[in-house]
Parts: C-alpha cells; structure tokens; sequence
C-alpha cells in the first residue's frame, strides 16, 4: 500500500507539473454525478452517497482555488430531481442546505445561486439564499450552485424575465421583436455578467449534459471521468486539465 501510494503522489506531482505553463480554464463546470451508483455499489443507502459526495466538495474546491480557476459551477440538484420518492429527496435536500450552508461558513468563496428555489420547500430555499447572501463580499473564487436547476427552465426563465424589463419599460411586441438580441437574453440568465464556462466535467461515466448550461456551452470543452463522484480523486480533476489543455479551441472558426 505504501508503494502504490509513493507512485500515486509521484503521478499527481508529474500532472501538476505539465500544468505549470498550460492554458487553463477560467470557469469550470462539474455534474456531480455517481452519488446513488456509489452507494448501490457499496450496498448502502442513496442518502449515504449523497452525503458522501457533499463531503467531497469542499476538497474539489480547494484542488479547483489551488490551479487558479475564478469560477466554478456545481449542478447539485436538477428539476428532474424533485420528482424522486418523498423520503429520498427530502434528505437529499437537507443535505444540500447543509452544504451550502457549510460553504458559506468556511468564508473563503462567494456564492451564488444558479437555479430557481421557489420550487424548494420554503424553509429550504431561505436557508440556500441566506447562506449565499453572508458571501457577497468574500472575495475568493465565484461558486455558482445550480440547486433547482434545468438548462431549459433557465433559458425560459431569462426570456420571461426579458419580457417583463421591456414590457415595464412600455416597449410593444413588434419593437420586442425588432430588438431582441443574443446579448438581452444573456443579460438574463443565471450566469449573467459571468464568462461562459471553458470546461465541463461529468463523473459517473455518462457521457451526456442533460440540459446542463444550455445557453452557455456553445464553445465549451467537455471532459467525462469514469470515476463515480465520491471517489473523484484529484489525478481525475488533474488529468481533466491536462485534457483540456491540450485541446485547440477554434470557438467555431
């Protein structure tokens, strides 16, 4: 065990070091994926991955402040998630809260939430928003969590919210029409005044997004790992970069 340590920290120290003068990702994104997987692996219960892969944040945060990304986006609870069993959500619910919550106490990044709470139990949603407003002033790296989040819902939410400005403003449909831009919807979104995200990140092995930033990954690289989220180990995240850096990123010219 020893030995195989030895060559694994010899291995992390070789990544790290092809990283020193590599083009980074600014903003990264990760689908925390794998938590039930885990756990059916293990034969214990879906609550004891979700706890499991809450724990791991604060170390993947720090790995991501340690490389000098400047914002990282966590998909922690999706729209399609608020329709499993009761019994299952509500404690996957508390644990977030208790995530968010212990994020914020750490008082090293700001937060910021990137979904809608309304649809969360109310006692729930004041929990999140008040323990991302304590943040506002840490001047850290950026944490958006994506808590009641759809990438359709988000898009839909912004065109709504767009509507509204220019109907508040009097404008009719056809100068609505005539004006609306690429720029006024992305005003709207949740990311707004954010730079769109340079690498995403799933664990589990799916190798789809699920409606995750929909508007924002139209020239964002996509890395999938193997490793189910509770075991994402930092040579996982390392190696993501590595890819990443070695990709030629056209943006579509």
């Amino acid at each position: 065990m020893g030995g195989w340590n030895f060559l694994y920290r010899l291995y992390e120290r070789g990544l790290l070091r092809g990283l020193e003068d590599a083009s980074l990702p600014r903003h990264v994104g990760i689908i925390l994926d794998g938590n039930r997987r885990w756990a059916k692996s293990l034969g214990v219960a879906a609550s004891s991955g979700h706890r499991k892969g809450a724990d791991h944040v604060r170390e993947v945060l720090g790995w991501c402040e340690e490389t000098g990304i400047e914002i990282v986006t966590l998909w922690l609870l999706s729209t399609e998630n608020l329709s499993r069993a009761k019994d299952e959500l509500n404690e996957l619910l508390d644990i977030i809260a208790r995530l968010t919550e212990s994020l914020a106490a750490a008082k090293r990044w700001r937060l910021r939430v990137m979904g809608d709470l309304g649809l969360l139990p109310p006692p729930l949603a004041r929990r999140i928003a008040g323990a991302c407003r304590s943040t506002a002033e840490i001047g850290g790296m950026t944490v958006n969590v994506a808590i009641g989040y759809g990438g359709r819902q988000e898009i839909t939410s912004a065109v709504r919210g767009y509507l509204t400005e220019k109907a508040m403003q009097g404008a009719t449909l056809e100068q609505v029409i005539e004006s609306v831009s690429i720029s006024d919807i992305t005003d709207h979104m949740y990311t707004s005044g954010q730079p769109d995200p340079d690498l995403i990140i799933r664990t589990s092995g799916e190798q789809r997004m699920s409606g995750f930033m929909l508007w924002q990954t139209v020239h964002t690289e996509f890395y999938f790992c193997e490793t189910y989220w509770p075991d994402f180990r930092r040579t996982d995240f390392l190696r993501a970069l590595r890819d990443y850096s070695l990709r030629e990123r056209r943006r579509g010219r």
